[in-house]
């Protein structure tokens, strides 16, 4: 990503927003600089199923059938020091209307109206050599794809990524043991969540190893109680794991496996599931790139996704697509996905009764990086 360092008559608001940072800087002789930075992501998609809301279903990305709209834009400050760090992210789009629906309000000063404009708002400081610890509001430590679109080998996110937490509220500590091995422990509101629903507090480990330039092998986990402190508690169970493989400069093959387990009530049984997704990514020249997916869900006790079907969200998935960087930050992307499920709960005009077991849908995204 361009970070051009910032020279407007913007730098004196921005450096009084970023002044308490500033002033602990000054106590130590090392350099701080502060780059700004910003991403739209625009599109157009067509679900075939052609629902009437306009409202696609089960996927964050593209959220909006048969419209021109902006997925994400986002603005950025980023703060980089030999002792501190930090970064201030704002953001709007339809993606981020989607992903904040289930954001809970909890008293008066909470909730997704404001929640949702913050993708990032963290502050941190080295504690030792190859050791910091952060704070704030950021991007989640679970997975393997990123919120950002233009970060991810395939423009719309796989199921495993759009059912696991993409940003989350906390406290985390990172160690970089090793040029190959960083590990990194998280202690948050909970799953998903800057409003806790809860007393608790949720605690996940990412370790992240590279045995070789070409190879990365990466696991994580998150663990709590997910429910409101108006049900019983359940605990939940979160594990992955990500092998990332480019065999050459033009190859990258990202395979993930995510399963979780959530305790039942009583005498009851607890609940699991998985997600799993392939995904391989040609690159023939330096400006065209061809990608491929296939994936799989499996959540019939709808711990996850509810679609208040017999059997639940089990659902197989396929994608191709065809990535253009004509000039340097921009990036114009074609998808072509499709569905089939267990039920049917996909909305689609055709169907009797409203849905249909398949879905499958096109976009285009025009995005740019400055």
């Amino acid at each position: 990503m361009m970070r051009p360092t910032v020279t407007t008559t913007l730098r004196p608001a921005l450096i009084l927003l970023l002044s308490p940072v500033a002033l602990v800087a000054q106590t130590d002789t090392s350099t701080v600089k502060v780059t700004f930075g910003g991403f739209v992501d625009t599109y157009y998609a067509y679900d075939f199923g052609r629902p009437r809301s306009l409202d696609r279903a089960f996927t964050t990305q593209p959220a909006r059938h048969s419209e021109f709209n902006a997925n994400l834009v986002q603005i950025e400050a980023q703060l980089e020091g030999e002792r501190v760090r930090g970064r201030i992210a704002l953001q709007a789009g339809t993606s981020v209307q989607s992903n904040y629906s289930a954001e809970p309000t909890i008293g008066i000063v909470s909730g997704p109206l404001l929640a949702r404009h913050v993708q990032e708002a963290v502050a941190g400081v080295r504690l030792a050599p190859g050791i910091w610890i952060d704070a704030g509001i950021y991007l989640s430590h679970v997975g393997s794809e990123s919120w950002i679109s233009r970060d991810n080998p395939t423009y719309t996110r796989s199921l495993i990524a759009d059912y696991s937490p993409y940003y989350q509220a906390g406290v985390r500590l990172t160690w970089s043991a090793t040029p190959r091995l960083t590990a990194q422990l998280n202690l948050v509101n909970g799953w998903q969540i800057i409003a806790d629903n809860n007393g608790g507090k949720s605690v996940g480990l990412r370790l992240d190893y590279a045995p070789s330039p070409r190879a990365t092998l990466s696991v994580y986990n998150l663990i709590g109680d997910e429910q409101p402190d108006s049900v019983p508690a359940r605990t939940r169970v979160f594990q992955g794991a990500s092998l990332r493989l480019t065999p050459t400069d033009r190859v990258t093959f990202v395979g993930t496996l995510d399963t979780g387990w959530q305790g039942g009530v009583g005498i009851a049984a607890g609940s699991t599931w998985y997600g799993t997704a392939l995904i391989g990514r040609f690159q023939p020249t330096r400006t065209v790139a061809i990608v491929a997916r296939v994936e799989r869900y499996h959540d019939p006790d709808q711990v996850i996704v509810a679609t208040g079907s017999a059997r639940g969200f089990q659902v197989n998935g396929a994608s191709i697509g065809v990535d253009l960087a004509p000039v340097k930050g921009v990036l114009w992307r074609f998808e072509l996905r499709g569905f089939d499920s267990e039920d049917a709960i996909y909305p689609d005009r055709s169907a009797g009764g409203g849905l249909a077991k398949g879905n499958g849908f096109v976009v285009s995204s025009l995005a740019l990086t400055f």
